[in-house]
């Protein structure tokens, strides 16, 4: 996930307590053919989840970045292909597709887990830590799992054996897309799930919803985050170059000060955010991150050039607030001698939107997860583009907490962190979450 805020912010206990008695009470009961499953799906997950911990482990002590997973790609292939999945790999580079049809006939479920690790040099005390070095963007870097895909990849991983193992009870056909460079690629790079839609991941056959969860940190092992409506911000990243005229600091009027102008400009783009913006839609975030100027002391430089990110929930806000920065940042320069271009980068991800019809109609599904405890959460300013999936099927993502039962969630150390930890015990609840999430829609997608 492309993202430093926390994952989970959940409302009050009140809500949240409100919200699920009513979803209780209206609940319809699962199909049968669904609660036939429920048996399997509970004692085949619990017969593989210290596989799915070696698997983990494994992907963990050998993370890969963005387009260079090709060890976890090939080690997801050949488990898939020991179970009779239809398997087609090096999709968007090191991306896997794989589909299972079932023994009975029925709607199209894809399951998506993303592979890629993160340029982050690992400070956690395990025996299967990351000692891995890697070239990123001409430059080695350390690298590890810091945001938790390599549990995705073996929650998945464990999510086909459970599935496999039914396959002739299964009323549908299951779509598996292992997903590489969620966190983005260099140089603004087109990759992930993009990429992979355009090469033909949802082809051949054409998925009818499609799910995908995010192990968090931001909340105890157990909890599953979700909400109708967008669920992560669109993330956007933005360059500025801010021109002046070089000259001595002793005489400022004899040129022109890029790094006056550049620090007006950052205050524009602040009043975009608190005069501009209706805060009543949705909210927004613009931030700029670096800043880099000048040489020496004594000397206004040439230029300054900056970057940033912008994240929001609405494309009518995201377009506004993009043609306001454009505008604000010309007309500053322009009032103090300069110039100055705003630049949006191609690889900016659309918020996450799960499908409100179908997120009401799955929400029971997760209460049926054994150990699990759904809540209804705050939307993430956090970044995903699982969103591209979820624009050409309807999709909805979850949360599922990985801080052990006991310690305080809010104190965990932050997904990206060098410090990073998950509680192993997440795998499972992951493993089930999906699995309930695929049988109950087929069946009920069958009635």
């Amino acid at each position: 996930m492309t993202h430093r805020s926390r994952l989970l912010l959940p409302v009050s206990f009140a809500v949240l307590s409100f919200c699920a008695a009513a979803q209780t009470a209206s609940a319809p009961p699962p199909p049968a053919a669904a609660q036939a499953l429920y048996p399997l799906i509970a004692q085949s997950s619990k017969s593989i989840e210290q596989k799915v911990i070696d698997w983990r482990r494994d992907i963990h002590q050998h993370p890969e970045l963005g387009n260079q997973e090709k060890r976890t790609a090939a080690l997801v292939a050949a488990h898939l292909k020991k179970l009779g999945f239809e398997v087609r790999e090096g999709v968007a580079v090191t991306g896997v597709v794989a589909t299972l049809k079932g023994g009975k006939p029925g709607p199209v479920v894809a399951l998506r887990a993303d592979m890629d690790a993160l340029p982050v040099k690992e400070q956690v005390d395990v025996p299967f830590a990351s000692k891995v070095r890697a070239v990123w963007d001409g430059k080695e870097v350390d690298v590890m799992h810091a945001c938790g895909h390599d549990g995705h990849v073996a929650i998945l991983m464990g999510v086909a054996e459970v599935l496999a193992s039914m396959k002739d009870r299964l009323p549908g056909t299951v779509k598996l897309l292992f997903q590489p460079a969620e966190e983005k690629l260099p140089n603004g790079e087109i990759g992930g799930s993009r990429r992979m839609l355009t090469e033909g991941a949802f082809d051949a056959p054409k998925p009818d919803v499609v799910f995908g969860l995010h192990l968090s940190s931001g909340a105890n092992t157990g909890t599953i985050g979700y909400k109708a409506g967008p669920i992560t911000a669109g993330s956007d990243a933005f360059k500025v170059d801010v021109k002046g005229r070089q000259t001595h600091g002793s005489q400022p009027w004899s040129g022109v000060d890029p790094i006056v102008l550049a620090s007006q400009i950052v205050l524009g783009f602040q009043t975009i955010e608190s005069r501009q913006v209706n805060v009543t839609r949705e909210p927004s975030v613009l931030s700029v991150g670096t800043f880099n100027a000048g040489t020496r002391y004594n000397i206004i430089p040439d230029e300054v050039k900056m970057s940033g990110t912008l994240r929001t929930y609405d494309e009518g806000m995201r377009q506004f607030i993009m043609k306001r920065m454009g505008e604000t940042a010309s007309l500053i320069a322009q009032s103090g001698g300069g110039s100055a271009h705003v630049h949006f980068e191609a690889d900016g991800y659309a918020a996450t939107v799960n499908d409100p019809v179908l997120t009401e109609k799955m929400a029971p599904s997760l209460r049926r997860v054994p150990g699990a405890k759904p809540e209804v959460i705050q939307k993430s300013t956090g970044g995903e583009d699982f969103s591209f999936f979820a624009q050409a099927a309807p999709g909805m993502f979850v949360f599922v907490g990985a801080t052990p039962v006991g310690q305080d969630a809010s104190k965990a150390e932050p997904n990206h962190s060098p410090r990073f930890l998950m509680d192993e015990a997440s795998l499972l609840v992951g493993v089930r979450t999906l699995s309930h999430l695929t049988v109950d829609y087929m069946a009920m997608a069958r009635k």
